[in-house]
């Protein structure tokens, strides 16, 4: 019964904590009163008030708050929420002040702290410093909150959140660090530099264990479609097996594991995520980030000890200003040196006056603190701690929005601004036109359409000064083509993962687009020109290449780099396919905004031009794989068709069921079905691109005439090789025993002539290249690479002989270009 007692205490404090906090909330939807503010002290005066009050609120009071549940319950939870929904593209571009101010600045802040408390109390050094690294985690929950309402500059929210991250992690582990030195009650070199040891192990070991853990989810998501039990179940046990695997079986940092596990989820593995479910995951993720924070928060009210407060009011004076003046160096000193690092953008004084009157402090510098059982000054520490929270939530808290109102940092960027002016624009434009068919329709009288048509008119010209406003005083031609094209890849970004989702469009090649769109804003923002080629480049990236070349050598005689090269074939024509729809949505989209005139013609002409170039060189390479691959790509477009037509019976057993046609029941059956029927029809037909050797072989003008029984031995030693667009397949200078047959595409030969690469020819089906080096033994003298998905058969030294026993004329044929091209090259010497 005593069990069934305490576990019935536990649900009524969980259920009272979570009354109090959904109560609150509605009490101060309308004032500007922070809720973790209002919460904790609301916190307080219950723990003032418990004795005088019923008994369940004593019981309440009576429960002591520990590290544990802190740091197991509510911290892995918190922490993955807020990584989850860190743009990891973002969180790179401000890589070095977020990790300036997580780890060297949360060293230099407990050194100052530590240093001012020592000077001025009677603490000793080492105790102090503890002090310091407990008060120096931030912990900006009220702050972010705050931001999201003012609608504040996101890279804001980026740097304040991300320091928070990463420097809960640093504190803790300099927090132990510094206990294991007053354990050992003794200072040397040998323990800092073991500390710094300790330090790096359990911070990198972190980042290890979160990514392979987020890895290992992401693999099992793979295997799961629209099961919002097991997708939400499956993150919540990354979240607290990543931290507790790090902290109790590897003894790395749990919250760096967490913290890795819950970027690399949000980013990584949000394509994972089946696209039916990701809509409950936010919201299941906010609302338990939401219970913790209001858990946390009102019992650390409940915590409080005010006769211990005013016991240590002198202590904890001090230790407020070392903790502003500490705060103040690394902000107003740290971060401007870090915008000095090359490709980093600096960081503006307002931001910086934010970042420092936003560094509240909270839950882990509760959960180191009372952690400190066995330590001298545990009670004093709780004190102090608790008192510096306080001040930080009251006082910082609750005037940080008036900071952000003063330096103007509310005010939406000006992209936001012409967006929702040009949006309610349209939306004035659609009603208007409208009109005349309610009248019609008898909705309402002639006179009151008259009224209406009058007052719609009359916005619609306001709307239109506003956006010539904006435009003369804050917008010149520059800037508006960016945003211009910003709204068009946001554009183009929805389209593509409405494709992915829809099964129209494989997890890699929407990964590919979407990077590729990220390329091109990040180009636009740092001022450069919009880049000549994100997707599909003439050349290769060298590491792929040479990566090629290594399996082709390596593993020759298997099938692995031959699907490799064809795999990427398949996932080059998706990603064309897909950019070729996207433009065309961009194009039509661009055209009515260019009638409803809110964009300066020249820019959007500007915009229109490359977009239609898009469009034209996607088109180009999709007719370039029809004509090598026509298998490939009509089996493609009858998987695309077999799609469509599912998702059209789809939307009719959808609005059935809302009309209540269909019974639930049975309308989720078909649903199924026609769900699993997508899913074999998701993908590519990778057979297809392996075509049938003796087929292609027949149509070289060298073995048409040799006799079956002996083209069936001569089909057995030339190899095939599949290979896409821009594949560099021989570089002048390289040893080389192959010769290469083109049956299918394009190949450019160019040649390295005085520091220039020229080209010297461009061969097609029935040629080859690459005699030279197999008739001679002597290194290439040409460069040859694809100009489209090509199909060529390698002929090796091993197997030349017996292929030339079998076909003479090829043995001539070769003997005939060797001349000739060896002429070519002499007059080009």
């Amino acid at each position: 019964m005593h069990a069934t007692y305490e576990v019935a205490e536990v649900v009524l404090l969980t259920v009272s904590l979570l009354l109090i906090a959904s109560l609150l909330l509605l009490a101060i939807k309308r004032t500007k009163l922070p809720l973790s503010v209002a919460l904790v002290v609301t916190g307080i005066i219950i723990g003032q008030i418990s004795d005088a009050g019923p008994h369940w609120l004593s019981l309440i009071i009576g429960y002591e708050i520990s590290p544990e549940i802190i740091l197991y319950v509510f911290l892995p939870a918190l922490v993955y929420e807020s990584a989850f929904h860190l743009n990891l593209r973002q969180l790179n571009h401000n890589v070095y002040p977020v990790m300036g101010l997580a780890v060297p600045g949360l060293i230099i802040s407990t050194g100052v702290i530590g240093w001012i408390v020592w000077m001025t109390t009677p603490i000793d050094l080492t105790s102090a410093l503890l002090l310091g690294s407990i008060l120096s985690a931030t912990d900006p929950v009220a702050v972010i909150s705050l931001f999201k309402k003012l609608g504040a500059p996101q890279r804001l929210t980026i740097l304040v959140e991300g320091e928070s991250l990463f420097n809960d992690a640093t504190s803790i582990v300099v927090a132990r660090i510094i206990i294991g030195i007053i354990a050992a009650n003794h200072f040397s070199v040998g323990l800092i530099v073991d500390g710094l040891y300790s330090f790096l192990t359990v911070f990198s070991g972190g980042l290890l264990v979160g990514l392979l853990s987020a890895w290992l989810i992401g693999m099992l998501l793979k295997f799961v479609e629209n099961d919002s039990f097991v997708e939400i179940s499956l993150t919540t046990i990354l979240a607290y097996l990543s931290f507790i695997v790090a902290e109790e079986i590897f003894h790395v940092s749990g919250v760096m594991a967490t913290v890795a596990a819950g970027i690399t989820m949000g980013n990584w593995g949000r394509s994972k995520i089946s696209p039916a479910v990701a809509g409950y995951m936010e919201n299941f993720w906010e609302y338990v980030a939401s219970v913790a924070n209001a858990l946390i928060f009102l019992m650390v009210g409940l915590r409080v000890d005010l006769m211990a407060l005013l016991e240590s009011v002198d202590l904890l004076f001090w230790v407020i200003v070392a903790m502003l003046i500490s705060r103040a160096i690394v902000i107003f000193c740290l971060v401007p040196l870090t915008g000095r690092i090359p490709g980093t953008e600096p960081v503006g004084k307002p931001y910086q006056a934010v970042m420092f009157w936003g560094g509240l402090r909270g839950a882990i510098a509760l959960a180191i603190v009372l952690s400190l059982d066995d330590f001298p000054m545990a009670e004093t520490f709780v004190a102090l701690v608790m008192g510096a929270v306080l001040f930080t939530l009251l006082v910082q808290g609750t005037t940080i929005e008036k900071l952000v109102r003063f330096l103007k940092l509310d005010q939406p960027p000006l992209a936001e601004r012409m967006a929702r002016t040009a949006g309610i624009l349209h939306a004035k434009e659609h009603a208007l036109n409208a009109l005349p068919q309610l009248r019609n329709a008898g909705h309402f009288s002639g006179r009151i359409a008259g009224q209406t048509e009058n007052r719609l008119k009359s916005e619609i010209r306001t709307l239109r000064d506003d956006i010539e406003d904006l435009r003369a005083s804050e917008l010149d031609p520059e800037q508006e083509k960016v945003l211009l094209f910003c709204r068009c890849f946001d554009e183009e970004k929805s389209f593509y993962y409405d494709l992915f989702s829809q099964g129209h469009m494989s997890e890699q090649a929407y990964r590919d687009l979407i990077y590729s769109l990220d390329l091109q804003k990040e180009s636009l923002r740092s001022g450069l020109a919009v880049p000549r080629y994100t997707l599909h480049p003439p050349t290769k990236h060298p590491i792929f290449s040479c990566l090629m070349r290594y399996l082709d050598k390596a593993f020759k005689w298997t099938p692995l780099p031959e699907n490799i090269r064809a795999s990427q074939i398949a996932r080059e024509y998706e990603e064309a396919w897909g950019r070729a729809q996207g433009s065309q949505l961009v194009l039509a989209d661009l055209e009515k905004t260019e009638k409803r005139q809110t964009i300066h013609h020249r820019v959007m002409e500007e915009v229109v031009s490359y977009y239609r170039n898009w469009f034209t060189h996607s088109r180009e390479y999709l007719d370039n794989t029809a004509t090598q691959f026509p298998e490939f790509v009509n089996a493609m477009q009858e998987r695309l068709a077999g799609r469509l037509l599912i998702h059209a019976q789809r939307e009719v057993i959808e609005e059935e069921i809302r009309s209540g046609v269909i019974p639930n029941t049975v309308a989720e059956k078909i649903l199924e079905d026609l769900a699993g029927e997508i899913r074999v029809l998701r993908g590519k037909d990778m057979q297809r691109l392996h075509l049938e050797a003796s087929e292609l072989l027949r149509k070289i003008e060298f073995f048409r005439e040799v006799p079956d029984d002996e083209f069936a031995l001569l089909a057995a030693k030339l190899h095939p090789y599949t290979i896409p667009a821009g594949h560099l397949i021989i570089e002048q200078g390289d040893t080389g025993d192959s010769l290469y047959l083109i049956s299918r595409g394009v190949v450019r030969v160019s040649r390295l002539i005085n520091g220039d690469q020229q080209d010297l020819a461009t061969l097609m089906a029935g040629d080859f290249f690459g005699e030279m080096a197999l008739l001679h033994a002597t290194p290439r003298t040409a460069t040859c690479r694809s100009a489209t998905p090509s199909v060529l058969y390698e002929l090796r030294r091993s197997d030349f002989d017996e292929v030339r026993s079998i076909c003479p004329s090829l043995q001539l044929a070769m003997e005939k270009a060797d001349q000739e091209r060896t002429k070519v090259l002499a007059s080009m010497q």
